[in-house]
């Protein structure tokens, strides 16, 4: 399972802002989306095209296009800050749901709602901002796996070892798109150096 990490100076910046407990949640909700555009752009490098031909204003022309829609799946309810520029990228984009609740005190996850459109022959883009345990993303890309998707990528602000690890050991096949890969997890199961509860600063809770 390869861990994809940007490398490019905006996605620094955005980064940096994001990581500024200043950063107020207007801010934090533009810069999110600046760098899910940066994150959607290199997860999507080698999707399938089909060939045809289009009519210049002087010509005909051989172009390619998309051969099929995504399927995006935010994670609730901090993926939904992903979402808008994938929508944005692909209008076509068909969306699914997970709704996942983590106990503050076990760090483990509780599935509350769970909504897909069809998945099969379909890159899925699951959305979950924070990889801190991974077992959010390990159990949506289980119900995924079993609704039919067999392309999954994750995509994701913050990566953690621990959550990487898991993924890798539960689903091989899931390619992860990152940001930055932080140092490790702290005896609450949050991200250092992190940017604190993405959901909270996302919509300012």
């Amino acid at each position: 399972m390869p861990l994809h990490l940007l490398d490019h100076p905006l996605a620094e910046q955005c980064l940096a802002v994001l990581r500024d407990q200043r950063t107020e949640p207007d801010s934090f909700r533009r810069y999110c989306e600046r760098l899910t555009l940066l994150l959607v752009i290199e997860a999507t490098r080698d999707l399938p095209m089909t060939p045809t031909m289009v009519e210049t204003p002087l010509e005909r022309a051989p172009a390619r296009v998309l051969a099929g829609p995504l399927v995006a799946v935010p994670i609730l309810r901090a993926g939904l800050g992903m979402l808008s520029p994938l929508m944005a990228l692909f209008p076509e984009v068909s969306v699914g749901y997970v709704g996942l609740e983590r106990d503050e005190q076990t760090a483990v996850a509780r599935s509350y709602y769970r909504k897909f459109p069809p998945l099969e022959g379909r890159i899925v883009l699951l959305l979950d901002p924070m990889l801190a345990t991974g077992g959010s993303a390990a159990e949506a890309v289980t119900a995924l796996t079993a609704a039919g998707a067999r392309d999954i990528r994750l995509l994701c602000v913050v990566a953690a070892p621990e959550g990487v690890s898991l993924l890798a050991e539960h689903h091989p096949a899931v390619a992860i798109y990152a940001a930055v890969q932080d140092r490790g997890l702290n005896s609450r199961k949050f991200i250092l150096p992190g940017l604190g509860d993405f959901g909270d600063r996302l919509y300012g809770t």
